[in-house]
């Protein structure tokens, strides 16, 4: 669990320093245009960061669901088919988590900001 917490830790270390030229950017009158513009950015960073997260995710529980269907079919040979269709079928439902992450992502990044105000 501390490791975990270590990596969360130096994560939002570098996510902290990643930003902090946003953070010192001067406020101005902000007009539409602007805040449109400044919604557009916005959307950018929340698109991204949900298709991090998502393939992160996924890419760490199909390596987990991998790891366990060998170490089951090396301990019980003859469960290997059942075992195997199984982890065919977690993997599918894995991958479409993060296809639909993606398509929440394109969404988000394709929305015509100034057409509907």
């Amino acid at each position: 669990m501390r490791k975990n917490l270590k990596a969360l830790g130096i994560s939002l270390f570098f996510l902290g320093i990643a930003s902090a030229p946003l953070l010192a950017q001067e406020t101005q009158q902000t007009t539409l245009t602007d805040q449109r513009a400044s919604l557009f950015k916005l959307s950018l960073i929340v698109g991204g960061a949900i298709i991090a997260i998502a393939s992160a995710a996924g890419a760490f529980c199909q390596a987990k669901a991998i790891s366990a269907a060998c170490e089951g079919i090396s301990r019980n040979p003859a469960s290997g088919p059942l075992i195997r269709f199984l982890l065919i079928f977690g993997l599918v439902l894995i991958e479409t988590l993060v296809i639909y992450a993606l398509l929440i992502t394109i969404i988000i990044l394709m929305v015509q900001w100034g057409k509907y105000s």
